[in-house]
């Protein structure tokens, strides 16, 4: 993986989830098509609220889509998100959050040698108010990011 390219691990929230997946390709085929119209694989109508809610706030909402279905490269816009990084040979993308947030935050998927999909969300608070929004948005995640690595390990 690119030493560059890292998510903070002391002083943050995350949630991490693995999946062993049967067929790797596929899975980073659908990791490399997530978001704009083909959506995040679980409650798009939440991501899409979560949009809508961005723009309300002055962020860019999800009106970025992507500009390519399936091809996504380092710095491009990705609805609500950065990517700060994405690399097939490594099996790895990492999306920055551009949404309106008290805090910063990232998700990343990757796969590693042992074809097992990680899934991390890392969210850097800043301040009482980035605390209580983590604390907020948590019971949602509990149940979107456990089905999206699903939808994501699927094999179809």
């Amino acid at each position: 993986m690119s030493a560059h390219t890292t998510v903070p691990t002391k002083n943050c929230y995350r949630d991490i989830r693995t999946a062993t997946i049967a067929d790797p390709e596929q899975t980073l085929y659908k990791i490399f098509s997530i978001g704009g119209t083909t959506g995040w694989y679980y409650a798009n109508w939440l991501w899409q609220l979560r949009g809508f809610i961005d723009e309300i706030f002055g962020g860019p909402g999800l009106r970025r889509g992507r500009s390519h279905p399936n091809n996504i490269h380092t710095g491009e816009a990705l609805d609500v998100w950065r990517v700060a990084y994405a690399n097939r040979e490594e099996r790895r993308l990492l999306l920055y959050a551009e949404m309106k947030l008290p805090g910063e935050a990232w998700l990343e998927f990757y796969i590693d040698e042992n074809n097992v999909l990680h899934q991390t969300a890392t969210y850097v608070a800043h301040g009482l108010a980035g605390h209580l929004y983590w604390y907020a948005v948590l019971p949602f995640h509990g149940f979107i990011f456990k089905e999206m690595i699903k939808a994501l390990a699927k094999a179809q």
